[in-house]
């Protein structure tokens, strides 16, 4: 605990009643709406208080007239992360992150008009994690190398997604003007596809280029091998006869492309510095090899993995809490003779991509992976049934390997699957 904190906590006093206290908070980008109460429900204060250092040490005092200590503090928020968060954790206070949607259930049980409040929220997060908390999780512990990975993992993500946006904003374009060049291109993000389009925006400029200008972008672009072979493919594709559009139209879609271009570009240079510094961030986590020993794991996608779930070691009871908070487990709906188990929609979106791509990665490097995905195909699943199914498993296996320290083993992990139904309750 950082010595500013210590300040804080020093200033609780010992409370002859001795009970735990409970405190809504309602958070927004300026300001805070505090409501604490005790464990019969009374109120015992309400207050906004503004965000910032002068707000925590507002929050610190009030809470120390009604705490003996920062242990005996619930606290309910709708958000795990932020400075905020981070000082009320690390002046001991416990912090429970509720879920928007369930906050938003739970609001009914207080109001069935409807009727909204910043100050109505406090008061209803200070009366859920008295009455419900042992169904919520406290704000996981993890290490601040793992947070540092989950930064960086996501900053590169958001990056790439940002690129196809780009993307699709150029093929969309070309589309419109310049056909030749989305039959010519099949990435649009490509460095020679960059190159080419920044010297020849138009139809015209594209037929009017020789092998030798367009040996001269790639090299430009950084190409290094098989640049003649690739310039006359290039030139062949461009010089296809094609509709034209308008002259002016032309003009105008030129101008929009030659941007499209200069931004993809400085995000293919963004992007691969980020993934240099998440590489970096992600070989100093002492699980690290871990990660990369299960099949389908790169630096990339491990490190997304590892963002996502945390390092926190009590965070998951057993491999079913992992899986369910993966959003890989299936729900189950039983009514009188009804039973149906049917897949979560409701899910980390940013895990449940990397856990699909990774389940996907795994079929060309794992036969036990591959013979899952089989069996699962031959059961009627489609596609992304088995691979979900597939990714269900392969969670497991990791809880296993991150609970005991050890790295993946494929004869370990599959051997006793001899039984492909047994694949199922994976």
């Amino acid at each position: 605990m950082s010595g500013f904190l210590r300040g804080f906590v020093s200033c609780f006093q010992p409370n002859p009643e001795d009970e735990v206290i409970f405190l809504g908070d309602d958070w927004a980008e300026a300001h805070h709406d505090i409501y604490i109460c005790n464990g019969a429900g009374d109120r015992l204060a309400a207050r906004r208080l503004s965000e910032g250092i002068a707000g925590v040490t507002s929050l610190h005092e009030l809470v120390s007239a009604h705490a003996e200590s920062p242990s005996e503090v619930v606290v309910g928020i709708e958000t795990d992360r932020g400075l905020w968060v981070q000082s009320m954790v690390e002046a001991g206070y416990q912090v429970y992150a509720i879920n928007p949607r369930a906050a938003s259930r739970y609001r009914d049980r207080h109001r069935l008009s409807g009727a909204k409040s910043d100050a109505g929220d406090a008061k209803m997060l200070a009366e859920l994690v008295r009455t419900d908390r042992h169904n919520h999780r406290q704000v996981a512990g993890d290490s601040d190398l793992a947070e540092g990975v989950k930064i960086v993992a996501r900053g590169h993500q958001n990056l790439i997604w940002e690129r196809t946006r780009h993307t699709n904003r150029l093929r969309s374009s070309l589309r419109e003007y310049y056909p030749a060049a989305l039959d010519t291109f099949d990435d649009l993000a490509d460095r020679d596809t960059l190159a080419v389009l920044d010297r020849a925006p138009t139809p015209a400029q594209g037929q009017a280029l020789t092998p030798g200008q367009v040996r001269t972008a790639l090299r430009a672009g950084g190409r290094t091998r098989n640049i003649d072979t690739r310039a006359h493919a290039i030139v062949e594709g461009l010089r296809v006869e094609s509709l034209q559009a308008p002259d002016l139209i032309v003009s105008a879609f030129a101008a929009t492309t030659r941007s499209q271009v200069a931004i993809l570009r400085a995000l293919n240079e963004q992007i691969a510095a980020l993934e240099t510094e998440l590489t970096a961030h992600f070989e100093q986590h002492p699980d690290a090899d871990i990660y990369l020993s299960l099949p389908g794991f790169g630096v990339v996608l491990g490190a997304r993995v590892l963002a996502e779930f945390g390092d926190d070691p009590n965070r998951y009871a057993n491999a079913k809490s992992r899986k369910n908070y993966a959003g890989t487990s299936p729900i189950t709906r039983a009514s009188g003779t009804r039973h149906v188990a049917l897949a979560r929609f409701v899910r980390p979106s940013r895990l449940a991509d990397a856990l699909d791509q990774w389940a996907f990665c795994t079929l060309r490097v794992s036969p036990g992976c591959r013979a899952h995905y089989d069996h699962r195909r031959a059961q009627g699943d489609t596609h992304h049934q088995a691979l979900r199914a597939l990714s269900n498993h392969l969670v497991g296996i990791l809880h296993g390997c991150l609970t005991h320290h050890t790295t993946y083993d494929e004869t370990l992990a599959w051997a006793h699957r001899h039984d492909p139904d047994a694949n199922i309750a994976a």
